[in-house]
């Protein structure tokens, strides 16, 4: 594969049609390479699917009406698919791919795809009287309804290679859009994901994101809602980064804040892998066979690996009796290797009838204390 050429030009040249394509597809193919290599495809702008309600006037029967908002998208060949209006679906279109499926729960796929169409004017000849063709191309677009699972297609989608030119139609990319669902021959709802997939979004690439005002903002939502989470990363005469959620007023409220000193400071709790030198203690009440917890912060790989070392305390506690006359004495009163709590108690009532001995499952109290050892290098 050659490397792009660009088209030259001289004083007295005589151009053709070739070289004034040329001249466009070079831009295209431009374009096309950062849009592709420079950041990640999807989409843009809108393009989400919406559902107004709706009433058939003959049967009174309810269903919605799903349209594709206006918006931008970048497909995964880099070509920019743009619907400059809002579009609605037709069902007769859902019905030739997908309307000798059974009756199912299931949401269908529905996709967006380039393609190029002549535009609405007649072609016009020339004044040599050659052959009319047409001297404009409408970049377009289709919207396409999958069958349940195409959605799988979208990954498995490859790009075109390095320095290749635009992959015009009709080569076909997919862009999801989202979900339609479909009961009685009628559009009944609409979803953003399905089976695990989702619509992916166009991002960027990028080693180094610098910001010219001196504070760079990461936000998970295109505005400032507030309860959405922040980061703020600030330069200047108070460096620092702050981690919170937006005010109803537009300004981050800290949750965390690290300072150019690196002092960090903490609105709420801090919980983390265990000091070394520590002494994490849980206590409370176990039944025969239950597990004993373990405290906060220690795991089941520190104990097996030898990193935290268990000590465990067990009390018996007094069985509540029929009668007063009823004795009890603890038989067992351990735990095993597995943290499971054995526990039987022994009740006699000498006053009783039949005076038997009979055995019951007991309870304990229990403190559980996990030893960190405070070796170099940390635990």
């Amino acid at each position: 594969m050659t490397a792009p050429t660009r088209p030259v030009f001289h004083e007295g040249q005589i151009l053709s049609a070739a070289d004034l394509a040329a001249t466009v597809e070079y831009g295209r193919a431009a374009a096309a390479r950062h849009a592709l290599h420079l950041h990640d495809w999807g989409v843009a702008e809108g393009l989400g699917l919406t559902a107004e309600p709706r009433t058939d006037p003959l049967t009174g029967a309810r269903h919605v009406e799903v349209s594709v908002s206006a918006g931008v998208a970048v497909d995964g060949a880099g070509r920019e698919i743009v619907l400059p209006d809002p579009v609605v679906l037709r069902e007769s279109d859902f019905d030739d791919v997908n309307g000798a499926d059974r009756p199912t729960d299931e949401p269908y796929p529905v996709f967006l795809t380039a393609a190029d169409r002549d535009p609405s004017a007649a072609a016009r000849a020339d004044a040599c009287a050659a052959p009319a063709a047409p001297t404009r191309a409408e970049e377009s677009y289709r919207i396409l309804f999958g069958r349940l699972g195409d959605e799988l297609l979208v990954a498995e989608q490859r790009p075109p290679a390095i320095g290749a030119p635009p992959a015009d139609p009709p080569l076909r990319m997919l862009v999801l859009l989202g979900y339609v669902r479909w009961t009685d021959g009628r559009f009944s709802g609409v979803e953003t994901a399905a089976r695990g997939v989702a619509p992916r979004y166009a991002g960027v690439r990028a080693d180094t994101v610098s910001a010219r005002s001196g504070s760079l903002t990461l936000r998970t939502a295109r505005t400032a809602e507030e309860g959405e989470p922040a980061l703020v990363l600030t330069g200047g005469a108070e460096p620092g980064l702050v981690v919170g959620l937006y005010r109803g007023s537009g300004t981050v409220a800290p949750l965390m804040t690290l300072e150019a000193n690196g002092n960090l400071t903490i609105e709420g709790s801090f919980s983390g892998r265990t000091a070394t030198g520590a002494t994490p203690v849980v206590s409370g009440t176990a039944t025969d066979g239950m597990l004993l917890p373990l405290p906060a912060g220690v795991t089941p790989e520190q104990i097996a690996d030898g990193r935290a070392v268990l000590h465990t305390r067990l009390t018996p506690r007094a069985p509540t009796t029929t009668t007063d006359s009823t004795l009890h004495s603890p038989v067992e009163t351990a735990a095993d290797p597995d943290r499971r709590v054995r526990c039987r108690v022994r009740l006699y009532d000498p006053v009783a009838p039949a005076a038997e001995v009979t055995e019951l499952p007991g309870a304990v109290d229990f403190l559980v204390l996990a030893t960190v050892a405070a070796t170099e290098g940390g635990g």
